[in-house]
């Protein structure tokens, strides 16, 4: 047998045991570390690599590949932890919910809205959580049941994930040639109105027959800012940045930096320049700390990329007559598979699903727009949305005292559902 089959082969293997160990709760940074230097091997042994050009392009250059989507990641997370310290979010939410008046389903999906929103610049598990400790209580005041109060919130979370700038970044490691730019607006805006859209038909079908409390009922925390330092002209601040990318092309950390310091103007953070001085020291640490694991996963998950580029022969080998070459075909199969994106699977980024883009790469000759969206879908919509092994969603199913089993039955099947749908929407404009 051809050796680069029997690489092939062995890679494979590796790749469903990748699988098998996200699957199982695995710690995916050390599962990654552990590809890399297994694939470098055999592309050693394959003659596809020396240990010169492994040292220097698989574990140097990876991470060093890698730091500019970490400073991003770090700035939307402090940017998050600025709505936080403001005032901002707290403010947003109240009015939202005094909006919706006694009408609870409208202030549900109206708070599922302004969710998405807000996600569209912030980012960060901290960020979640202390949106989170505000919208729950109010859900579940209105008379939302847990499980549904915890789904739509969380669903409505990975919505703006479609427009985030530091998600973007990220997976712009894996398509370096991918831009953020007017091409790829009209496929971001839409999967989010796709997802909101169905987050208040799920809402709307779960309490058609529910009683549930008048929203003038609902008692929320305040935060740490009162309420009477936030203006109103500071409402716009979660919008900022994505309005600056979008209308005026600027790059991501000057809008996070433009976006901040508005929000501390306005809401009188800066009466002197020691205290604007500690503001803005405390609440960058406290977003570097919020995405610690992340950064350390983002360092390590471009060797494994890199790595899976050289690799691309021996999957060709193997793989080359029978991965499909059809965009409908492949969409196909991604809207029927698209739970392989639950638990690290194969079709989530944060998951084994770098390893799926390795190999439809290396066999399949996509363009870069079509693969890009046709992954980001699962990813956002199944594991960033409704996967029980997303940080952010774990800690909302302690905070409520959710089981995973009725979070699951709740979301997985309208969260099925928008990965159809949008990744009929990734054919119709990318395909």
């Amino acid at each position: 047998m051809d050796t680069s089959i029997i690489i092939g082969i062995i890679l494979l293997i590796t790749y469903f045991g990748l699988i098998y160990f996200a699957a199982r709760g695995g710690n995916l940074m050390v599962g990654f570390l552990i590809m890399a230097v297994i694939w470098v091997i055999l592309c050693m042994i394959g003659g596809e690599l020396t240990w010169e050009e492994a040292q220097k392009d698989i574990f140097q250059g990876g991470p060093e590949s890698w730091g500019p989507t970490a400073v991003n990641v770090i700035f939307g997370s402090w940017f998050g932890r600025i709505l936080i310290e403001t005032g901002i979010a707290t403010k947003l939410i109240k009015s939202v919910t005094e909006l919706g008046g006694d009408n609870p389903l409208f202030t549900t999906i109206l708070l599922s809205i302004v969710s998405g929103i807000i996600f569209t610049s912030t980012f960060g598990a901290g960020a979640v959580v202390a949106i989170g400790v505000i919208i729950l209580p109010i859900l579940m005041s209105l008379g939302v049941p847990k499980p549904l109060a915890v789904t739509s919130y969380l669903m409505s979370v990975g919505s703006g994930m479609y427009i985030n700038q530091v998600l973007f970044k990220q997976m712009q490691g894996i398509f370096p040639d991918m831009v953020y730019d007017a091409n790829y607006f009209p496929f971001g805006f839409a999967a989010m109105g796709i997802q909101l859209v169905i987050i208040a038909a799920m809402l709307i079908f779960n309490l058609r027959k529910k009683k549930t409390r008048r929203a003038w009922a609902a008692k929320m925390d305040q935060g740490t800012s009162p309420e009477n330092y936030v203006p109103t002209i500071a409402m716009i601040t979660p919008i900022i940045p994505t309005a600056l990318a979008i209308f005026f092309q600027w790059n991501s950390i000057p809008a996070f930096i433009v976006g901040s310091l508005f929000g501390l103007t306005v809401c009188g953070k800066f009466p002197n320049f020691g205290q604007a001085a500690r503001t803005i020291s405390r609440t960058f640490y406290d977003g570097v700390i919020d995405v610690a694991s992340l950064l350390g996963f983002l360092f390590i998950l471009p060797m494994f990329n890199k790595i899976s580029g050289v690799a691309a022969p021996f999957f060709e080998a193997i793989l080359g007559d029978v991965m499909p070459s059809s965009t409908l075909v492949l969409c196909i199969v991604f809207a029927i598979v698209a739970p392989l994106g639950l638990f690290r699977g194969p079709l989530t980024i944060f998951g084994a699903g770098a390893a799926t883009v390795g190999v439809l790469n290396a066999i399949g000759g996509f363009a870069t727009p079509f693969l890009f969206t046709l992954m980001y879908t699962p990813t956002i919509s199944m594991n960033l949305s409704v996967c029980p092994t997303q940080s952010w969603n774990l800690w909302a199913l302690n905070y409520s005292k959710v089981s995973v089993k009725e979070f699951m039955r709740t979301g997985v099947i309208w969260a099925w559902l928008i990965s159809i749908l949008n990744i009929g929407l990734v054919y119709f404009i990318f395909g």
